[in-house]
């Protein structure tokens, strides 16, 4: 239970019209040929919601006429506007902002399901509650609000389940979703390609240069590679390879962070943090040979578009959020925690990346940039 008073009123709150709502909500009263609007939640990361596209694709092959709504972080929202497998998008504000309003607007819908792929409590559970779906599931199932979930009886804990792509598809088939297709769904956005190669024909790359991405930032300092190591690695790479160009992305947050690193390797290096609206970084990311980064949204991104990615690893663990398919494609360098237990996305320290050498690295990205050459010439 929770110390923030109105975490403490709404639980109670919520625990008094739970007691005198009289609708049948356990499963086993669930018939899928009733339902006709469904509220998807994922409101939380770019990588978070990315995981949950294959869940939600499963939804509509399942419920083909029904109207879908998605509950989305408004900071991420536009990149998910193009998604053939929703209707509408409701903003999730973060914390109780507007909170009011976003349930009005959910009312509106009269949603006969809801099913929590990603969220943070107490907002998720409740806000679901109180949109008036009569079902609702969310796996795992063991938050303090639990007591509104449709599937209340069976209890899973994160440490039952796999990868995240796996947590949300167990969600959707507790609503009845056969899966079909685990790959995460992402539309480059219609203009996209011409906004990116209008960019990059302005930074002075050409459409045939060879082009390698790094992410240099992350959500949490403790999952940041060192600006120093991705100083030397971009180095590294031009002095044996000089045909390549390295562009380093980012949020506009992160321009100074990257334009340090930028300016360490020198030529043939450019910076898109900033430069370029979050709808159009899937297109971006497209164009790289390979992207170099930590557990972040954007490889996630490369991920889903299908670029290779160089995936740096400690705090996190790949095997529940890393690449989760067309495995051949990717590199994934796993280390162990430094120390237990962990505070992982609270940690303030980079100790775990520190096990992450700036030669494993560049032995990486070379094998895979060898391995295109040779394809190449046969």
């Amino acid at each position: 239970m929770r110390n923030n008073p109105i975490d403490v009123l709404l639980f109670l709150l919520l625990k008094i019209v739970k007691f005198f709502d009289g609708r049948q909500t356990d499963l086993k009263y669930f018939d899928p040929e009733a339902v006709k609007n469904i509220l998807v939640v994922s409101s939380t990361a770019i990588g978070d919601t990315l995981l949950s596209t294959p869940a939600i694709r499963s939804v509509r092959e399942r419920y083909p006429q029904a109207r879908i709504v998605a509950h989305f972080n408004i900071k991420n929202m536009e990149l998910f506007e193009n998604n053939p497998h929703i209707d509408e998008i409701i903003p999730y504000h973060g914390g109780y902002k507007k909170i009011f309003r976003t349930i009005m607007k959910f009312r509106k819908h009269k949603f006969d399901l809801a099913l929590i792929f990603h969220g943070n409590e107490p907002q998720a559970t409740p806000m679901a509650y109180l949109s008036g779906a009569r079902f609702i599931v969310k796996v795992p199932n063991t938050s303090e609000y639990r007591f509104l979930l449709s599937n209340i009886n069976q209890t899973l804990q994160w440490e039952d389940l796999t990868h995240g792509v796996e947590q949300r598809l167990k969600t959707a088939e507790l609503a009845g979703c056969r899966i079909s297709d685990k790959k995460m769904v992402l539309p480059i956005a219609k203009d996209g390609e011409s906004a990116v190669n209008k960019f990059l024909e302005n930074s002075g790359i050409r459409a045939t240069d060879t082009i390698i991405g790094f992410q240099a930032g992350a959500s949490t300092l403790s999952r940041m590679w060192f600006p120093d190591r991705f100083a030397e690695l971009g180095r590294r790479l031009i002095n044996s390879y000089p045909e390549l160009k390295i562009i380093i992305t980012g949020s506009p947050q992160e321009y100074e962070h990257c334009r340090k690193i930028a300016d360490a390797i020198g030529e043939k290096t450019i910076v898109s943090a900033g430069k370029i609206p979050l709808k159009y970084i899937p297109a971006l990311i497209k164009r790289f040979k390979a992207l170099v980064t930590g557990d972040t949204g954007i490889m996630h991104i490369a991920v889903a578009v299908g670029t290779p990615v160089i995936a740096l690893f400690a705090v996190a663990d790949a095997k529940k959020s890393g690449p989760y398919y067309d495995m051949e494609k990717h590199i994934v360098i796993q280390k162990e925690r430094t120390c237990e237990p962990c505070a992982s996305k609270k940690c303030k320290h980079q100790t775990c990346m520190e096990n992450i050498s700036t030669d494993e690295v560049f032995d990486a990205i070379s094998s895979y940039l060898k391995s295109e050459i040779s394809n190449a010439r046969y």
